[in-house]
């Protein structure tokens, strides 16, 4: 298999070395061991601080869009209505997710360059359609930018809508996640973005509410959360849980905790300022539109002209650095680095630049 020494793909990120080392560890009989309870209930609590959250924390083997899934199947049912309020791929594809299950779904949709904004126009369309659930993408990844969230949550809280669902896998750890203050029921992360873990492990945190409509509902499945409400206090999981994988999730959340949030936050929110100013001054155009807000873990930006996506990667890979393109009406458009975790480092992010103005040249 292929590597390459400048890795900047928006996830999976390098895993750090004190994360593969977890993998080679023996884990005895998994989760039939007292020892891996106590394992998930040490990373629930570590999970908890990365949200903001008191709400209970599930952790699922499989990779981020495990969660999207498992949230959205567990908590409606045919004919529910859903508000998706989308500015880029995820948004409007987690609304046809919900579609897909039966759901009556309204998409409040804003331009794949733009971040959530006119506020009125979202609060007139919760009032009049009265959805059962909210969803959101905190960081669009394909966009490169960053939905504000805390005045979608306030019209949920002020409306009584009971579900809101927020996609926040690319976010979370790189960028402040307020799931309380933001009264989200349903906040959704994955293992393998600025956790700097293997794309192994997902988990989201949920609420009283959304707890109650999950046993309302009685989703039965491999995705399906109910089995969890209880799984840990009655040690009898669904399924047999990736030791390996939580455990490195443990790790990883510890680093990122030690590092202190904070410090995280300002890390990723000082090396994205750098490459967006750097690739500025080269005469590469950013594709958020002025006015939306880029997001700290993640550049997109527009491939250089004279160039397709293919010739620009295959020059690119040719020195060494390896970036994204991106999906849907962005695909062959757009190029991504992916600043997050391990990656959210600024040595990295200048060898990166530099191969891509050597090859502007």
């Amino acid at each position: 298999m292929q590597t390459y020494p400048i890795p900047m793909v928006p996830g999976p990120v390098v895993v750090p070395e004190a994360i593969r080392q977890v993998y080679l560890e023996p884990y005895g009989s998994g989760d039939l061991e007292v020892e891996f309870v106590e394992l998930v209930t040490r990373t629930q609590r570590r999970l908890k601080a990365i949200f903001g959250t008191r709400d209970d924390i599930v952790i699922q083997s499989g990779e981020g869009m495990l969660v999207l899934w498992s949230a959205l199947k567990s908590c409606l049912v045919p004919g529910d209505r859903v508000l998706a309020v989308a500015t880029g791929v995820f948004g409007y594809g987690i609304g046809e997710m919900a579609q897909s299950i039966g759901a009556e779904v309204k998409t409040l949709g804003f331009s794949y360059d733009e971040t959530i904004n006119d506020m009125a126009r979202i609060e007139a369309a919760i009032a009049e359609f009265k959805p059962r659930m909210i969803t959101a993408v905190h960081c669009e990844t394909p966009s490169g930018t960053l939905n504000p969230l805390e005045e979608l949550g306030r019209l949920k809280h002020a409306y009584r809508v009971p579900l809101f669902y927020v996609d926040t896998v690319a976010g979370a750890g790189g960028v402040p996640v307020l799931a309380d203050d933001w009264h989200i029921d349903l906040c959704l992360g994955g293992s393998q973005k600025c956790l700097s873990a293997p794309p192994d492990i997902s988990f989201l945190s949920v609420s009283p509410k959304a707890w109650e409509i999950i046993d309302a509902v009685g989703y039965v499945g491999y995705d399906a959360l109910k089995p969890f409400q209880h799984a840990v206090e009655n040690r009898y999981f669904p399924y047999t849980p990736s030791w390996q994988g939580v455990a490195a999730l443990y790790a990883a959340a510890g680093l990122l905790l030690d590092e202190g949030l904070e410090n995280s936050f300002n890390r990723h929110d000082a090396v994205a300022r750098f490459c967006r100013r750097r690739l500025v001054e080269m005469g590469i155009d950013l594709f958020p539109a002025p006015g939306a807000v880029p997001s700290p873990t993640v550049t997109a930006a527009r491939i250089p002209q004279g160039f397709t996506w293919e010739a620009w990667d295959r020059r690119l890979r040719a020195e060494g650095l390896v970036v994204a393109g991106s999906y849907g009406p962005l695909a062959g458009k757009v190029f991504r680095l992916g600043h997050m975790g391990s990656q959210a480092d600024k040595e990295l992010v200048t060898q990166a630049l530099e191969v891509i103005a050597a090859t502007l040249k």
